[in-house]
């Protein structure tokens, strides 16, 4: 079985027309250039007394102008500042990606929002954007991080897709930059203060992934929110999940 970037990455098709844009009394739009001159384009929804600012990356369907809306309505109650961008070649940002230049976007993104907010950035990443998060988090002096339903690595992810039954016949040959993909790895080297959500009925990226990722950082100032009865896109949904998020960030 040969897995490639594309099995995870999936941008959008050349000429897709967004119809619905985002707007808000109190978000402006940002934009922030890439190592190689590509425009990631996002926005900054402020709250006037907001101590923090969360740096939201999001699953690989997330588009800041069908979700942003539902985001910030679900984050509202925080009092943080929210930035969520798409990434390049989804949604408003141009350019090819790949696993490379996604990681350095991400820095890119965050360091622009460190500028504006110096120590006071939260990343926060779901699914494919924990991966995000958690490369961030291991490079950059973030303030918190949160992992939300998030894969242990992209191998063990394509693995735990097989039956059990076909496993012993089915050899995976894994695209050289996705075998460097291991958010166990990027864990081990996070020192901030660390939320890791996990959804008890999440069927892409199953809780006990999240549970290893869990236990590789290495400090006690982490927290483990078990979902049970969450799904892999609804976590922060389930009752009380909002409330203990909000608790996290506002502690920081």
């Amino acid at each position: 079985m040969r897995i490639t970037e594309r099995h995870f990455i999936r941008p959008d098709p050349a000429g897709t027309v967004i119809q619905k844009r985002f707007a808000g009394n109190t978000v402006s739009e940002l934009a922030v250039p890439a190592q190689d001159g590509v425009q990631l384009q996002g926005i900054l929804a402020e709250r006037a007394q907001a101590r923090t600012t969360v740096l939201y990356f999001g699953g690989n369907m997330f588009h800041l102008d069908q979700h942003a809306e539902s985001l910030l309505g679900l984050l509202s109650s925080c009092d943080t500042n929210i930035a969520v961008f798409d990434y390049r070649g989804y949604g408003r940002s141009k350019g090819a990606p790949d696993v490379e230049n996604m990681k350095a976007d991400a820095l890119a993104v965050f360091d622009a929002l460190n500028t504006r907010y110096p120590g006071r950035v939260v990343v926060h990443g779901q699914s494919l954007g924990s991966f995000m998060a958690a490369y961030v988090a291991q490079a950059r002096p973030v303030l918190g991080t949160v992992l939300e339903t998030t894969a242990t690595s992209a191998t063990e992810l394509a693995r735990s897709k097989i039956p059990w039954y076909a496993k012993p016949f089915v050899q995976i040959d894994m695209q050289a930059s996705l075998q460097q993909v291991d958010n166990r790895i990027a864990a081990s080297r996070i020192t901030a203060p660390t939320l890791v959500v996990a959804a008890g009925k999440d069927d892409q990226t199953p809780s006990w992934m999240g549970k290893r990722v869990f236990d590789a950082i290495p400090h006690k100032n982490k927290r483990l929110l078990m979902l049970d009865e969450a799904g892999h896109n609804n976590a922060l949904h389930s009752q009380g999940a909002i409330a203990s998020y909000c608790s996290f960030v506002q502690a920081l």
